[in-house]
């Protein structure tokens, strides 16, 4: 039978996971797996860092901040900003990743991909050069090279960041809805980027 001191003893050891957990979600500004969790905790039990990620869930809904911790459909869990927050910040939260101009190419290849790197600078001009290794540098593309050029797709980095899905068809479709609304509300912008939402960037 445990005595008092060491329930204690055990309380704080799962508080100081669950605080590395927490911090671990906030530092990575994605999603992350149970596999991740456990070995940055070194945790062997998976059942343990799933209760104490869902304890933390629980005390994010409580406190009802700016932030919220939540568990995906595929398991992996991810600290974000609150959907209803977004709009207010998002132009401070991209600015910080990347500016205008890749970005644009970013949502360019977004939708084409998977597609040439010559087709890219084609459309987007010589200036895709750089976007395309600040992007690569960034890790929301990655590129194959295909004779004199090379095949560019985006990431699961860039599909976590924008929360958007990461299968290709479903991420376009995504994309395509949030241009045609943009469209809706300016007729003169045809694309705005801007409005891939991301989520919780430091």
């Amino acid at each position: 039978m445990k005595t008092q001191q060491q329930h204690n003893i055990l309380k704080a050891k799962d508080k100081r996971k669950m605080d590395l957990i927490e911090a671990a979600l906030y530092a990575a500004g994605r999603p992350l797996d149970v596999d991740t969790l456990s070995s940055l905790i070194n945790e062997k039990s998976k059942e343990t860092v799933k209760s104490l990620a869902e304890i933390l869930i629980t005390r994010y809904k409580e406190v009802n901040g700016g932030l919220e911790l939540l568990r995906l459909h595929d398991g992996r869990y991810v600290m974000q900003l609150r959907p209803d927050l977004v709009q207010g910040v998002m132009k401070l939260v991209t600015k910080k990743l990347l500016t205008r101009g890749p970005l644009k190419t970013l949502s360019f290849i977004a939708i084409k991909q998977p597609v040439t790197q010559a087709y890219v600078v084609k459309v987007r001009g010589n200036l895709a050069y750089a976007h395309i290794k600040i992007l690569r540098e960034r890790g929301l593309i990655s590129e194959e090279k295909l004779g004199r050029t090379k095949i560019l797709k985006t990431t699961p980095v860039f599909s976590d960041y924008f929360s958007l899905s990461s299968d290709s068809r479903t991420m376009k479709q995504q994309l395509q809805k949030m241009f045609e609304q943009q469209k809706s509300k300016d007729k003169k912008l045809s694309v705005k980027p801007s409005d891939l939402k991301p989520i919780i960037k430091s």
